[in-house]
């Protein structure tokens, strides 16, 4: 694996302040692939001085010309798609097929859904006797998660630079050659120096110093619900703005009128997918009772399918707490169908896909954020007792219903206490909002909704 050895700050690679480094491990192996500089409070500090002194004359630059650049992002990142995979198997251990098409397949419709935007978005508009104009809210500061790498900075860098504003990124420590390779493509798509700028770290070091440098106007951040309130608290005492896409723990709440097989087994692979490391994750598989029985058989069998072909999690921390979590249901009562602690492999941090029944809503393993393979089913009694156990968690990221009926399935779906629901298996759309209720965040990511954020409103009136 390649990596640099500095920092992508105003156009150019250059050293760290420090010399501390962040060895990166492929979790399949636990063999080291590369080291990244673990940068600073003064890295972040010339990276913030760098996007402060960009931002007038990217925040001027037409709206054409910032579509034209993010259009050659996407081109960039479409020609490297096949590298970009590997560096992604790698670092985080997602095999092959998923990295192409997920982990980087998405991210580059998603990076041309903004070049659209950028050139199509009304950011000024008259309002009976004003003109209200939208304009970039300024530096941005972007922390991201390892569990979709790319995919979440294109997520906050593409709306960001649409909008107009500049960028500082603090990608996770586990994945930052991935990161390193969008500073790549960032720089060959011809974005001007200045207005995006990465800087690699620790989140306790170089994460807390973006979020408290005066000059950051904006902390977009992703990652737990723990940490995203000490940022909140942060950005709070200096008044400054803050987009959250937290933690969840997501219902899969299947009608008796359903297809229970399909609902089953697409709601295992959910649970299933990049080995459970998704927060938005359908880890609660809520169930009538008279179709319980049937329902966890369905589920077991599925889950046993999988063995270890799912990939690793991301490194050994994050394996003791998923196999901890396993323990902890066992100890509280539920039925383990599928999986368990025990590990699948001598080598590498993998974790068996697995299933509990007899699932209680208070248990831990029903409240508590697992992110691993680890599936919850649940029984309900009627349709009152299904809405009540899917909106008693603190979180409200996204759900699933399913049903025969498709208005039935809205009907539930509607009084549901979460920002997204996939009804019947409806597939991912890069322009609907993503974000969460309650604990599950602040904001919006995606489409229109995802660039709005990055926006201030000034009405002028005449």
């Amino acid at each position: 694996m390649k990596a640099h050895d500095g920092m992508y700050i105003d156009g150019t690679w250059r050293p760290a302040a420090g010399r501390d480094v962040i060895e990166v491990v492929n979790p399949a192996d636990e063999q080291a692939i590369g080291q990244v500089p673990a940068g600073d409070a003064r890295d972040v500090d010339t990276a913030v001085r760098a996007a402060r002194a960009a931002l007038p004359g990217w925040a001027a630059t037409p709206p054409a010309e910032r579509a034209a650049r993010l259009a050659a992002l996407r081109d960039v990142l479409a020609a490297r798609a096949g590298e970009i995979a590997e560096i992604v198997t790698a670092e985080l251990g997602a095999p092959p097929k998923l990295s192409q098409t997920v982990h980087v397949g998405a991210p580059i419709a998603v990076a041309g859904s903004y070049a659209e935007l950028a050139a199509t978005y009304a950011f000024e508009e008259k309002v009976g006797n004003s003109t209200v104009y939208q304009e970039p809210i300024g530096v941005v500061g972007a922390i991201t998660p390892w569990n979709y790498p790319l995919h979440q900075i294109v997520a906050k860098v593409a709306p960001a630079l649409a909008a107009g504003c500049t960028v500082v990124l603090k990608p996770a420590e586990d994945t930052p050659l991935t990161a390193q390779a969008f500073a790549e493509a960032v720089h060959e798509a011809g974005v001007p120096a200045g207005v995006f700028n990465l800087v690699t770290g620790l989140g306790p070091v170089a994460g807390q110093a973006l979020a408290e440098h005066p000059g950051v106007d904006l902390v977009s951040f992703t990652g737990s619900t723990a940490v995203g309130k000490k940022i909140a608290a942060i950005a709070g005492a200096a008044v400054k703005k803050v987009a959250l896409e937290l933690g969840g723990k997501s219902a899969n709440v299947i009608l008796p009128s359903a297809d229970l097989a399909r609902a089953v087994n697409v709601g295992v692979a959910n649970v299933m997918s990049n080995s459970g490391q998704t927060c938005s994750a359908w880890t609660r598989m809520l169930v009538h009772r008279d179709q319980y029985d049937e329902a966890v058989e369905l589920a077991a069998t599925a889950a046993a399918k999988y063995g270890d072909r799912i990939g690793p999690v991301v490194n050994a921390k994050q394996r003791a707490r998923v196999r901890g979590y396993i323990e902890k249901g066992v100890a509280e009562g539920a039925r383990l169908v599928a999986g368990g602690p025990e590990a699948p492999r001598e080598r590498g941090y993998f974790v068996s896909p697995t299933v509990f029944a007899d699932v209680t809503p208070g248990m831990t393993i029903a409240q508590e954020e697992i992110f691993g393979p680890v599936l919850s089913v649940l029984a309900y009694e009627d349709e009152e007792d299904a809405l009540r156990i899917a909106n008693g968690t603190v979180y409200g990221l996204t759900g699933a219903v399913w049903a025969g009926d498709e208005a039935e399935a809205v009907a539930f779906a509607r009084r549901m206490e979460t920002g997204q629901v996939d009804i019947n298996g409806g597939r991912f759309n890069p322009l609907a909002p993503f974000g969460g209720y309650k604990q599950s965040g602040v904001g919006r990511e995606l489409g229109v909704h995802g660039l709005t954020e990055y926006l201030q409103t000034k009405s002028l009136q005449f």
